[in-house]
């Protein structure tokens, strides 16, 4: 897959990925529209759609279509977009910008805030039952669960937890690595299974994308503390800085700037070594992890 040809992929994959997260969630007008519009507000909002994006280039690789694993897309999403609400709330990371715009609670208020994350949290899991399989190898329930596991508390919210109790320690390798791999890794890992799985992949494939899924969580959040450090707010599009000044764990607070990048490096390699079972098909993917190793913001 050339440059030029990951780009059109990509392009025209976000569009039927945006196309999809319009009709997931109850229009802004349905009763009662105050959460309805505050669902919408985070959700649509843009973003690189890079959970959804890598659901749909795994159901490629695995013989699936785009198609396939649009359902599943949307439903990571939404649980994505859920845990950016919470986080940025007052009582967590206390954020006033993401994407480019005031976030939930600055907009809709604390209260309303919670429940929007809430009714995406819950939303996901009934777009995710209403996904029509590929085959019979995988039914809802597989899905559901594999979500549900990358979610909870021994996932996305396990990361956030270590993330809290971390703040204003000193930063170790074991944490920082624990941190990175439930709080952003347990997500990807499980878009990627769950495009596999729409598209009826064997066992061994979901195996190999799993694996990516891994070193390609690690890379891309260790690249997120090098550009918090080192990008102002207008470039990331939210707050610049502010893992430092909350006293996080952050990889650049352990190593420096420098051997953060070449961490990211090291590990965007590994992710890409993992597709080699996966052939051709997986170009995509490749080239997924090649520019979340490049972005900038």
């Amino acid at each position: 897959m050339t440059p030029a040809e990951f780009q059109r992929w990509l392009q025209r994959t976000r569009r039927e990925i945006e196309k999809a997260l319009r009709t997931s969630v109850p229009p802004a007008k349905a009763k009662p529209s105050t959460i309805h519009r505050a669902m919408r507000y985070s959700l649509l909002a843009g973003g690189k759609r890079v959970r959804p994006v890598l659901c749909c280039a795994a159901a490629e690789a695995c013989g699936g279509t785009v198609r396939d694993a649009l359902g599943a897309a949307c439903a990571v999403e939404m649980v994505h977009a859920y845990s950016l609400i919470h986080d940025d709330l007052p009582c967590m990371d206390d954020d006033d910008l993401r994407r480019g715009q005031p976030t939930s609670h600055k907009v809709f208020g604390e209260g309303m805030a919670v429940l929007a994350g809430d009714a995406l949290l819950t939303g996901a899991f009934g777009v995710l039952a209403g996904v029509k399989l590929r085959s019979a190898r995988y039914s809802a329930a597989d899905l559901i669960g594999e979500l549900a596991l990358a979610a909870g508390s021994r996932g996305l919210i396990a990361g956030q937890v270590a993330d809290l109790e971390g703040e204003k320690r000193r930063p170790s390798e074991p944490a920082l690595y624990y941190i990175h791999a439930a709080k952003t890794g347990m997500l990807l890992r499980a878009a990627l299974k769950l495009g596999a799985m729409c598209a009826g992949a064997t066992k061994a494939r979901v195996a190999s994308l799993d694996r990516f899924g891994f070193a390609l969580g690690l890379a891309f959040q260790i690249q997120d503390d090098v550009l918090d450090a080192s990008q102002s707010a207008a470039k990331l599009g939210k707050t610049a800085g502010k893992d430092s000044a909350a006293g996080k764990m952050t990889f650049p607070a352990l190593y420096g700037l420098e051997k953060s990048r070449e961490l990211a490096v090291r590990w965007t390699d590994d992710a890409i070594a993992s597709l080699r079972p996966l052939g051709p098909r997986a170009a995509a993917l490749r080239s997924v992890a090649e520019l979340l190793l490049r972005r900038e913001s």
